[in-house]
């Protein structure tokens, strides 16, 4: 049977929920799985709706006449079809902890996306990505070829039809050009200390402050390094009895967590963006069966 999503944004009133369940029973689906929201503060509502086909009809078939609904509400609106695995180039620097985890996740199933490549600056993980039958392009990167760099990393990404970029600790800031071109199509993960902890060595800081929680945050990456708005945070306690070693062991495994998070939400189509923030549906338990193994 047929899967599919509706995603949908615009202006709150009465009446969006009806047209579009009335829209869905007339093309002969069936709803298994409903989220919706109304920011108060800014009078916007979202709403994410996992459907079957009861009768077989394609996506081209369920989405027609559906922009005679859509206008009245002026809504902003997509279908997407479950089944379709995203394109997802990832990048890394030196430090692997992430790019091991998707990877992992990746071959067992648990992130159903399609990776088409990875990019780094350096060679460490060449033959790991090799060894995975994916892609791997080393492109190095120095302040004199930087924007030359950056070219040829957008060139890899239409080549291979990327709908996705996520920045696996890649250890390079992307210039404000790429940040806009894709803007809410590239996913970050950084220490969740930042920016109280900045510049090098967040968790030796972090040591020597004595804190009792460390984290990680993966967002959305902006002109604005490091601000872009949030998907998913995560931190794990610790004691003194700690070194500083340990911060960094329990550090990179909850960023490889919280990264994995993200993109598991972002694939799924269930983050929205809400001006500096986002509106973030968790998986719904009676969800599709590639969502539940995530």
């Amino acid at each position: 049977m047929s899967q599919y999503i509706l995603t949908v944004t615009c202006r709150s009133t009465r009446g969006i929920v009806a047209a579009i369940s009335t829209h869905l029973a007339a093309k002969g689906c069936n709803i298994v799985d409903s989220a919706q929201f109304d920011d108060l503060d800014t009078g916007r509502f979202f709403m994410r709706v996992g459907f079957n086909s009861e009768e077989g009809a394609d996506l081209a078939g369920v989405e027609a006449g559906f922009a005679e609904i859509a206008a009245p509400f002026a809504m902003t609106y997509a279908f997407h079809d479950a089944a379709q695995r995203m394109k997802v180039l990832l990048m890394v620097s030196r430090f692997g902890h992430c790019l091991n985890d998707i990877l992992y996740r990746w071959r067992i199933g648990a992130l159903p996306i399609e990776i088409v490549g990875v990019i780094s600056n350096h060679l460490d993980y060449q033959k790991l990505v090799v060894n995975h039958d994916i892609p791997f392009h080393h492109v190095p990167v120095t302040k004199a070829n930087k924007p030359d760099a950056e070219a040829r990393i957008l060139q890899i990404a239409e080549e291979a039809g990327t709908e996705l970029i996520v920045l696996a600790r890649y250890m390079q800031v992307l210039s404000d050009a790429m940040c806009q071109r894709m803007s809410g199509r590239i996913i970050n993960i950084h220490h969740s200390f930042l920016p109280s902890f900045k510049g090098a060595n967040p968790y030796k800081q972090a040591y020597e402050r004595g804190v009792k929680l460390i984290g990680a945050t993966a967002h959305y990456v902006t002109a604005d390094l490091d601000e872009g708005p949030i998907i998913e945070q995560d931190v794990a306690r610790i004691t003194h009895a700690q070194s500083s070693a340990d911060y960094v062991t329990i550090g990179r495994d909850v960023e490889a967590q919280v990264l994995s998070r993200a993109i598991h939400a972002h694939i799924h189509h269930r983050v929205f963006p809400n001006g500096d923030r986002t509106v973030v549906f968790p998986a719904s338990p009676g969800g599709y069966a590639s969502e539940r193994m995530g």
